[in-house]
C-alpha cells in the first residue's frame, strides 16, 4: 500500500496521458468515421471507391506497426518528425476510422429505404436528407458499436510506450524494473484502465439513451442511474405512431 500511496502521482499522470491518447484517437476516428462511411454511400462510384481504399488499407495494417511507421519511417521519407503523441494519436485514429467507417456506412445502409424515398417526394436537398432522416436513425445504430470501437482504441493506446510515450503502461514497466514490483505496479495499472474504460462506457451509455429517446424508444428500467448499466433497448419504441 505505501508503495502505492508513494508512486500514486505518476500513476495518475499516466493515466492523463493515457486518457489524452485516448480522447485524441477517437476524436480523429469519429470524423473519419463518418467522412469514409458516408462517402462509402454514395451513389457515385468515384467517392465510394475512395471510400473503400481508405478502409481496407488501414483496416489491414496493424496499429503499433502504423505508430512505428509514423514515429520512425515518416521522418525518413518526407524529413519531417511528428511529436511522438501526435504519431500515436494518428496511428490509432487512422487505425480505428476504418472500422468506425464500415459501421456508419451499415448503419445508414440499415434506414428503411421508404424513409428515404419519402424525403426525395418531399423535395429535400441532399444534406437535409441525411441531417433530418438518415443519420439521426444511423446514429442510434452506430452508438453500440462506437462504444466498443472507444474502448479497444484505449486499450490499444497501452502500446505508445513503445515509441516513448509516458503512458500509464510506460509508468508500470518503469516502476516494475525500478523497484522489482511487477505484481503491485501491473495491478494498480490494470485497474486504472478498467476505471477508465468503466468511464468510457457510462459516457456512451448516456449518448445511446439520449439517442434512443430522441427516436422515441424506451430506455429499460425506467431510465434511472442504474439502466446505464446496461445497454438501452433498441427494440421498444414509446410514443411514435405505427
Amino acid at each position: 500500500m505505501e508503495f502505492l500511496i508513494e508512486r500514486l502521482p505518476r500513476f495518475l499522470d499516466g493515466a492523463w496521458v493515457t486518457v489524452q491518447l485516448t480522447l485524441g484517437g477517437s476524436a480523429l476516428a469519429f470524423v473519419l468515421a463518418m467522412v469514409f462511411g458516408i462517402m462509402g454511400t454514395a451513389a457515385h462510384w468515384f467517392p465510394r471507391a475512395v471510400a473503400t481504399v481508405y478502409v481496407e488499407v488501414f483496416r489491414g495494417i496493424a496499429a503499433l506497426v502504423l505508430m512505428f511507421w509514423m514515429a520512425y519511417a515518416l521522418p525518413l521519407v518526407t524529413g519531417f518528425q511528428l511529436d511522438d503523441m501526435f504519431a500515436a494519436i494518428l496511428a490509432l485514429g487512422l487505425n480505428i476510422g476504418a472500422y468506425g467507417a464500415e459501421v456508419v456506412r451499415s448503419s445508414i445502409n440499415a434506414v428503411p429505404r421508404a424513409q428515404v424515398e419519402a424525403t426525395v417526394a418531399l423535395n429535400l436537398s441532399w444534406f437535409q436528407r441525411m441531417r433530418l432522416v438518415v443519420v439521426p436513425q444511423a446514429w442510434a445504430q452506430m452508438l453500440p458499436t462506437f462504444g466498443n470501437l472507444v474502448i479497444e482504441l484505449m486499450k490499444g493506446t497501452a502500446v505508445a510506450y513503445l515509441i516513448g510515450i509516458a503512458d500509464l503502461a510506460a509508468v508500470a514497466q518503469q516502476l516494475r524494473e525500478a523497484t522489482g514490483e511487477t505484481v503491485v505496479a501491473y495491478s494498480a495499472a490494470l485497474v486504472l484502465y478498467y476505471l477508465i474504460a468503466q468511464v468510457l462506457i457510462l459516457g456512451m451509455r448516456l449518448l445511446e439513451r439520449r439517442a434512443n429517446r430522441k427516436l422515441g424508444r424506451a430506455t429499460p428500467g425506467g431510465g434511472g442511474p442504474l439502466s446505464l448499466l446496461r445497454p438501452p433497448s433498441v427494440g421498444t419504441r414509446v410514443g411514435v405512431a405505427k
